[in-house]
């Protein structure tokens, strides 16, 4: 397998675990999805937030935007699960359409700006999600939805 089918089966991934969040969150009122948590980045709509926020910023920083660390984004604009989730799409379509077309010397281009290539940030990004998701999935339990393991190898073993 190539790397930049490498990067598109981690986002799968990530993605497809995220779906299952969403599957849980949608189980949830919207005062359980606002209600502050005194963790991380607080409730499951500030996690949301930021977790597609930092997507953002970094997808505007290798299309080398002059504005990405300048991207910010107030969770308070996201007052219930559904804004939240249109915000969550629209980011996931926005990430997958930039992974579909890259290849592998895109992947090894350093963008302006940046210490290191695309496929460090890309990596990194997963690698966050999946910090988030772990946040998010302990947040999930002790409201009582249904949660998951979400181990990366199960995945593609069963995939």
């Amino acid at each position: 397998m190539t790397p930049s089918r490498n990067i598109q089966s981690l986002f799968k991934y990530n993605y497809a675990l995220f779906d299952r969040v969403w599957d849980s969150i949608n189980l949830l009122t919207d005062e359980q999805f606002v209600q502050e948590i005194d963790y991380s980045h607080g409730s499951l709509r500030n996690q949301i937030v930021h977790v597609a926020m930092a997507e953002r910023r970094w997808l505007m920083a290798l299309h080398e935007h002059p504005d990405a660390r300048g991207y910010s984004l107030d969770p308070m604009d996201f007052p219930d699960q559904a804004s939240a989730q249109t915000l969550w799409d629209s980011t996931t379509q926005d990430v997958t359409n930039y992974i579909a077309v890259l290849n592998d010397d895109e992947l090894n281009r350093v963008p302006y700006g940046m210490e290191g290539p695309v496929w460090q940030v890309l990596i990194h990004l997963v690698n966050h999600g999946t910090d988030h998701r772990a946040q998010i999935l302990r947040i999930l339990h002790d409201f009582g939805a249904p949660t998951f393991d979400q181990d990366l190898i199960l995945y593609l073993w069963n995939s």
